[in-house]
Formats: C-alpha cells, structure tokens, sequence
C-alpha cells in the first residue's frame, strides 16, 4: 500500500468483450530542443493489470507523469482477423474517445521471407514514431539496435518472421504531406 502512494499518475479502466484484447499507447510530442535529432512524434506503450470480471476481461492502464494539458492515446484492440482503431485524451480523471483523431498511418505487413523492417532512429528511452505489433499476441515487436557508421548514430530496425502478418501504425505530422 506505502508504494501506491509514491506513485505519480492516473490509472483508467476498460472491459473487453471475449475474444478481444486492447492495447494502449500514448503519443508524446518531442520537445522543441530535441525537434532537430528526433521525430515529432513518438509512441510509448502503457502498461496494465487485468482481472476477470464474469466472461471479460478488465484491464487497468496506468499513465506515469501524466501532461497537465492531458494525453493523447492511440487506443488498438485485436480480434480474430480485424483491429479497430480509437483515439483517446486522457484529460483529468477520465478518457474521451475523440471525435477528430490525430493522423494515424495503419498497415498490415506480410513477407515470405524473414525481413528487416523500418529504420528508425533510437532514442534513450525507446520511443519512437512506429510500433509494430504481432496481432495474435498483442505483443510489440521489439528492435534490434545498431551503429550507423555512416550517420554516427545509434539506430533500430524490426526483425519480422516469414509467413506472418503483422500491424504496424505510426503518428503522422499534420503538416508533411504523403
């Protein structure tokens, strides 16, 4: 109980249906200094605790340092063959669904061959504009970090199975076209 108190955010809840599994991520909005050597944007997957609530399921998400502005949230939730895409704002002590969502590039990737997919650049904490996710598991795909010679930087690729299909969204900047 004395840990709980220490802590230094907001915790939401969901139910999913059978069959059903959500996933939630937070977009954060690089700061201005770091703007030059990084993306606008980035990702951050939020971790949770679930329970067995009848024949769902309830999730409990929790978000560290919460913006006082509130959060913007990529909301994902996987079934048999399909996933449903919401976006959310973590405002105060409660989630709106928005009615205007933040441009949100989805895909679905599939190769014969084991692949290597998009180059990112790394960043300490692992955040990043892309996340990659096995759909069956609902567990993100994790990159293997190298050294650019070239750019003299650190950097990350996807390592991605043969035969498998997997989902990949990125938070896009309303500005750039294409």
């Amino acid at each position: 109980m004395e840990e709980e108190n220490n802590l230094q955010g907001k915790f939401f809840s969901i139910t999913e249906p059978q069959g059903t599994s959500t996933v939630i991520y937070q977009v954060n909005r690089t700061e201005k200094e770091y703007l030059k050597t990084s993306p606008k944007y980035t990702v951050e997957r939020l971790g949770f605790s679930e329970e067995f609530v009848g024949k769902n399921k309830k999730k409990t998400f929790f978000v560290e340092n919460p913006a006082p502005e509130g959060n913007p949230l990529v909301i994902l939730s996987f079934a048999k063959e399909r996933v449903v895409v919401n976006m959310g704002f973590l405002d105060y002590d409660t989630v709106k669904i928005s009615r205007k969502p933040i441009p949100i590039k989805c895909s679905s990737i599939y190769n014969e061959e084991e692949t290597e997919f998009k180059e990112f650049e790394y960043t300490p904490n692992m955040k990043r504009p892309i996340s990659i996710i096995d759909p069956e598991t609902t567990e993100e795909i994790k990159p293997t970090l190298y050294f650019d010679d070239e750019t003299n930087e650190v950097k990350g690729k996807c390592k991605l199975k043969p035969n498998k299909q997997y989902f990949a969204f990125e938070v896009a900047d309303r500005k750039k076209k294409g």
